[in-house]
This record gives structure tokens, sequence and C-alpha cells, in this order.
């Protein structure tokens, strides 16, 4: 009887300690945000949080950041481009960095409301240059074929939404409810850490990447909010959307890294087979990290890109 009590016991604990792990994690408060660079924008959604960089009169670049490395990400993109004579808008996607954590599904609507509501709140304009990275390279193209008329251009870096998940594991947790909350909260730090740490000897414009993508787990509703993505956004397709870009007359550019390990290696083809019109560059040496592993490479395509675009 003891022995399995003590099982029975021990099976629990099992099953109580990552749910409880996530409850135990800090909350994503005032005191949290303290130090961080920029302002908050309050959205139906929450707060979010944004920062402005670069001329006050240049054309607008507003930077979508992907599934788990909040705004940051951009800090050496959006100093190039600024240099360029942008006025660059980065900000934190709800769920990630200092934004708010609602709950619920994060699909092509929850992310695209809250792109518009700050657009709206920050009076952005109708002739903005939209830069997606990896899931917000989705959102970005949802939000260019909702909006056609507000983009100047659309330019995406590594991007999700084109192409499924071959990995088993993401499956099981993004389709099977309650064992896929379970594996999530139970796996998902140790491989989130895994990831984050195989990547820490590569070079970076953005100092210190590593110690703060690490720093998300620190939060409350980050794995929640990853979870809901992987069901929401990134479990849709959006080749459609993009090919209808080029007859709505947005100009659309992909750019991707040769040594790419997340995003699926059949997404460029499949754009040049259905989205024919989207421009596509590869860059040699790179992995899924380009914004900050190859920020002047990235830069000076975007560049050359323009520069084409006004010849």
């Amino acid at each position: 009887m003891t022995w399995l009590l003590l099982s029975a016991a021990a099976l629990l604990i099992l099953i109580l300690a990552p749910p409880l792990r996530e409850r135990l994690r800090k909350p994503m408060n005032a005191a949290a945000r303290q130090t961080a660079p920029g302002a908050f924008a309050r959205l139906s959604g929450g707060l979010t949080h944004y920062r402005w960089q670069g001329p006050l009169r240049g054309p607008v670049a507003v930077c979508v950041h992907g599934l788990t490395t909040p705004s940051y990400v951009w800090n050496g993109i959006a100093r190039g481009l600024a240099a360029m004579g942008y006025r660059v808008l980065t900000y934190d996607l709800y769920g990630r960095g200092c934004s708010d954590r609602p709950g619920g599904p994060q699909d092509r609507a929850f992310f695209v409301t809250q792109l518009e509501e700050l657009l709206a709140d920050q009076d952005a304009g109708n002739d903005v240059t939209l830069i997606g990275y990896s899931m917000g390279g989705a959102i970005a193209t949802a939000f260019a074929a909702a909006h056609p008329g507000r983009l100047r251009e659309l330019i995406l870096l590594a991007p999700a939404g084109f192409g499924r998940s071959p990995d088993r594991l993401t499956r099981i947790i993004r389709d099977v409810p309650l064992i896929g909350d379970w594996l999530m909260h139970a796996l998902y730090p140790a491989l989130h850490i895994r990831g984050t740490r195989a990547g820490r000897n590569l070079p970076s414009s953005v100092p210190g990447i590593t110690a703060l993508q690490l720093q998300e787990l620190r939060y409350r509703g980050f794995i929640p909010a990853v979870l809901a993505s992987l069901r929401g956004v990134l479990n849709q397709d959006f080749t459609e959307e993009l090919r209808s870009l080029h007859s709505k007359g947005v100009p659309a550019l992909a750019i991707w890294g040769q040594e790419d390990a997340v995003i699926p290696p059949t997404s460029p083809g499949r754009l040049a087979e259905r989205a024919r019109s989207v421009r596509q560059e590869e860059i040699a040496g790179a992995g899924h990290g380009l914004p900050y592993t190859h920020t002047d490479e990235v830069l000076e395509i975007i560049a050359q890109n323009h520069r084409r675009g006004l010849s």
C-alpha cells in the first residue's frame, strides 16, 4: 500500500510540476518594465511595448519579430535602417518581451489587430515598409493582404507560413489538446535553452542576445504564448495571400538564410512556384538568426532592392 501511495504521489507531482512552474514565473508588470527602452501603447489586447528609432521625418519602416525573440532582435537592423533614413518602429508581440500576455488564440486576426491598433495609436500613416522575420513574416503577409494600400513594400526575412514543420514532437504539441499542453510546459524550457545556447558563439549585432533570449523563460505567459502561436498563426498557410500582393501592387522581397534549420527547406521553392512576383535572395552561411548574425548582408540586400526600385 505504501508503495502504491508513493507511486501515486510521484505521478501527481510529475503531472503538476510543469504547470506549477509556469505559475511561479515572474509576472510582466511595471517592475519588470522599468528598464525597457521606448514606450507603451494601451491597445485592446493590453499594453504593447514599442520603440521608434531614426529621423523624425523619414519614411516609416515597421518591423515584426518572430515566435520567441522579441523586438530587440531588430536592434542592429533598426540602426542600419535609421542610417539609411528610415524612421523605424519595432514592437513586442503579445506574450513576448515587455508586452502584455493576453490569453486565447493567437491566429492571424489576433496579431493583425495588434499591428493595426499600434499603427493607428502611433499615427504611422499609409506609406509603410513592413518587415517581418520568421513568424513575423506570416503576420506581415497577413497585414499586407488585408491592407495593401497602406504599404510601400513588404520585406520578409526567413518567413514562416509557407511550409509546414516536419518535426513530429511539434505536431503532437500543436495538434493534441491537454497532452500537448503538458508536453509544452514540460519539455519546451529545456528545448529553448538548448537551441538558444547552440547559437551563443555566432556573431551578433545585438550584444548579449543569448542571455536576452533565455530571459524570456523567467516571465509568466511566454510559454503559453508560444504554444498559442504554434496552434494559431503558425498552423496557417500564407502563400495565397503573398501571391495576391502582385495584383494589389505591393512589391515583396524574401530573404532566406542558406543554412536555415528552422524554416522548411521547401519554402523558397514553394514561393517560387506559387508567388513568382516575389523577389527572393539567399545569404550564404546564414542560419535562422540572419537579422542579427548577418545584419550587414540583410541591409545591403534591402538597399539594393530600394535602389532597383528607384531605377
